[in-house]
Parts: C-alpha cells; sequence; structure tokens
C-alpha cells in the first residue's frame, strides 16, 4: 500500500459545463493517484451496463445476495475499460491496492471480488470498469483552461448518493450551483 497521498488524491474533479469531451461531460471523477508523472483516477456517476452479477458470473464467480447481484458497475473512464477498478472502505489488506485518502481505497485484484461474492467484501464498494488518465501536466493545464472544478471527495458522494445527482452534489460542496454555470469558459 502506499503510504503518502498525492496532491490532488482524494479531490473530485467535476467537469464544467464548457467539458465538451463525451468520455467527461457532466462527469465526476475521483482522483485516486496524482504526481509527477500524471493522475489516475475513476469517473464515480456514469453507469455501465453491466451489474456487479454480470461481472462476477463472467469471471466464474457465483453470487447469493440479490443486491450486490443487482449492483450498478461504473463506466470509469476510457482507459482499460476491459479492468476492473473497486473503490472501498475497510482495513483488510488485498492483493493490490492503492490507498486513495485515510480509510479510502482503491483494488485492482481478484481476491477483493471473490470476497464480496462470498458475503466477505467491504461495507462500502463502488466496483468501476476503466479508469480516467491524464499524462505528465495534462491534468494541471486542465484545470488551468477551466475544464474541471475541485471538490475534497467524500464517503455520501461516493458510496450513497444515486448517480444522476452527483454532478450537482459535487459543485454544491464547494458553493457552486452546476446548472447556473456556462457551457463556455475564458480568461480575464
Amino acid at each position: 500500500m502506499q503510504d503518502a497521498p498525492t496532491p490532488l488524491a482524494n479531490q473530485l474533479l467535476i467537469a464544467s459545463p464548457a467539458l465538451s469531451d463525451p468520455h467527461f461531460a457532466r462527469s465526476v471523477t475521483l482522483i485516486c493517484q496524482h504526481d509527477d508523472e500524471g493522475a489516475m483516477g475513476v469517473v464515480v456517476n456514469r453507469a455501465s451496463e453491466y451489474t456487479l452479477g454480470d461481472v462476477l458470473r463472467q469471471m466464474n464467480l457465483q453470487v447469493n445476495d440479490a443486491q450486490l447481484d443487482s449492483q450498478i458497475v461504473l463506466s470509469g473512464g476510457p482507459v482499460h475499460p476491459e479492468r476492473g477498478f473497486v473503490l472501498h472502505d475497510g482495513e483488510r489488506e488485498w492483493d493490490s491496492t492503492l490507498e486513495v485518502a485515510d480509510g479510502l481505497y482503491l483494488t485492482t485484484s481478484r481476491d477483493i471480488l471473490e470476497a464480496m461474492a462470498a458475503g466477505d467484501g467491504p461495507e462500502h464498494v463502488v466496483v468501476a470498469l476503466g479508469c480516467a488518465g491524464w499524462g505528465a501536466g495534462q491534468l494541471e493545464y486542465e484545470l488551468g483552461e477551466n475544464g474541471w472544478l475541485t471538490a475534497p471527495a467524500d464517503a455520501e458522494l461516493l458510496f450513497a448518493l444515486p448517480l444522476e445527482q452527483r454532478w450537482q452534489a459535487a459543485g454544491s460542496r464547494i458553493g457552486v450551483d452546476m446548472t447556473r454555470l456556462t457551457d463556455y469558459s475564458g480568461h480575464a
């Protein structure tokens, strides 16, 4: 596990209305890692076409919990759409885990999905297929161009709020009504 959080880790990137990239329009992305080499995050407000039951069955894992079976899997971003990314709480160690913030983790190993299927996973979990990635300096440039707003992440937004409410709710965390922002940006 990584010990020290990175500069924008555990921050939400909130797409401004001017951001027209179809992968990120009206998206909320949790930044999981950020350093001199770039940034990686997971979009947390876009449903994929899959349920967790679909994913687990594809991995030959049996699931007996109807709620877990029907849980929506997110479309976490355009990078590695075939890979699973599990955002979760809990202190248990998994084979491949990154500590995003105190008590918030990103795991990419099969063992967490096996535990979830067996009813022994973390209490709060979001599963996504794919992630978002930025090369060195790219995210900083996009922030400077007003493509994104940032806000601290919190468990309620990540694990409890309905997906369709997350974009507006993330903006509200920093006092911004996203519906009142213009769909163009500029510099003074």
